[in-house]
């Protein structure tokens, strides 16, 4: 080795530092390649705190600072989240109290759920979605699709979800003031199964903060993510996404797990 570096007229320190800085160049090869796999099986919806939960979840000990800079190096981040629709049309009907009080917590699955409904364009064309979901856990327990925000998509919603409670199941359900929720055939039904309807304040979106962040998830990771021809395709997708959020999308709060994953889990504890 000395009389190479002799020849070369190399300095001996000189030689070993690029020995290893050409030894840690590829370093991050791997990772790198497992952050780019994550990162297009949600196909762009997880940005750096997700994928490092991905990542561990293979048993990956990694730190996010270092996840986050491999991505920024990668090019790859998630995107930004839009507003939704309104439905407040006026006074209509009966409005609810603030029962909720913005308390998003839930102890258990089926204390207390959230709904509202969202407006998508498509072709000329709008197709409207009303889910519900459990805070429990961020689950989308129920939801229906309507080229109309007709009265039917909300009741229809709302018989779809009732079906899933058991016969001790009494979820507080919370919405905006919408015209839908104050309809006497709407509020008829909780009464029935005696679940305790609460509204937001007119004009205060923070009160149904839950909700909202769920829509601003929904079109920053599924509809701004791709083209839609018709709202028949647009539904189809809608329909896949719900199935993929509920099943598939793990949540840091859930302590990375998904909200499927999440429940069943603490229900076999």
């Amino acid at each position: 080795m000395a009389c190479l570096l002799k020849l070369a007229n190399l300095a001996r320190s000189t030689f070993y530092y690029q020995h290893k800085s050409l030894q840690g160049a590829d370093k991050y090869e791997q990772l790198k390649e497992q952050i780019r796999t994550l990162f297009n099986c949600h196909k762009g919806r997880y940005g750096y705190r997700r994928i490092t939960a991905g990542l561990r979840q293979f048993g990956q000990q990694v730190n996010h600072k270092t996840v986050q800079r491999l991505m920024g190096t990668l090019g790859l981040k998630s995107l930004v989240r839009p507003k939704k629709y309104r439905s407040f049309k006026g006074e209509v009907g009966q409005a609810a109290p603030n029962e909720l009080r913005r308390r998003f917590k839930a102890a258990a699955p089926y204390q207390k759920w959230v709904t509202d409904v969202t407006e998508f364009h498509v072709a000329g064309e709008r197709l409207y979605l009303s889910p519900v979901l459990d805070l429990y856990n961020g689950e989308i327990v129920a939801f229906e699709t309507s080229k109309r925000p007709a009265f039917e998509l909300v009741d229809s919603m709302l018989k779809k979800a009732l079906a899933k409670l058991g016969p001790s199941d009494r979820p507080l359900l919370h919405s905006d003031q919408g015209w839908q929720y104050r309809m006497p055939a709407y509020q008829r039904q909780l009464r029935e199964r005696q679940l305790v309807q609460s509204m937001s304040r007119k004009g205060n979106c923070l009160d149904n903060a839950a909700m909202e962040s769920f829509f601003a998830v929904l079109k920053s990771e599924f509809f701004y993510l791709n083209k839609f021809s018709t709202v028949d395709e647009l539904r189809d997708g809608l329909t896949d996404y719900i199935r993929y959020y509920n099943h598939d999308r793990i949540k840091l709060k859930l302590k990375g797990l998904s909200p499927v994953q999440y429940r069943t889990q603490a229900l076999a504890a």
